[in-house]
């Protein structure tokens, strides 16, 4: 079992006994140090204090697990409103909004897309662009699709 889904099993159920969703862990080497992320969310959102509140609760379950062989330091972060569109439940979430699709090769001599999210299934979504267009694109072919933010 990957570290990731050895931590997601201890810290998911007390996660979401606290009213968040686990969304997602990593466990990556940043500048020389290991870091285990986990990732939180909420309805409303997140603030720092709920991320504080989140790491004191897992920080000694992980501890008397130790899945983790190595020494890391552990981070608790929101997933942000520019969080990756990934799962159904993402794409859910995200049904009547606009969102920005970048492809790995170009479709029609572009490779991003902006548009509103009209519907998905496992394999593909579907937005209407600007003009009013109707496009289709498969998932796997998405190198990252997320909710456009207007600044």
């Amino acid at each position: 079992m990957k570290a990731t889904q050895a931590v997601e099993a201890i810290v998911k159920k007390p996660i979401e006994d606290m009213g968040y969703e686990l969304y997602e862990v990593e466990f990556l080497k940043e500048q020389g140090n290991w870091v285990l992320t986990v990732y939180i969310d909420k309805q409303g959102g997140v603030d720092l204090n709920d991320c504080e509140n989140v790491s004191r609760m897992i920080d000694p379950l992980l501890d008397e697990a130790d899945p983790i062989e190595q020494a890391y330091y552990l981070s608790v972060s929101s997933v942000g409103i520019d969080r990756p569109i990934k799962k159904d439940k993402d794409f859910e979430r995200n049904i009547g909004n606009i969102i920005a699709v970048k492809l790995y090769a170009p479709l029609n001599k572009k490779k991003e897309y902006k548009g509103t999210l009209q519907s998905y299934d496992a394999d593909s979504f579907t937005i209407t662009a600007d003009g009013g267009e109707e496009i289709r694109f498969l998932r796997k072919d998405a190198a990252s699709i997320k909710p456009y933010i207007e600044f």
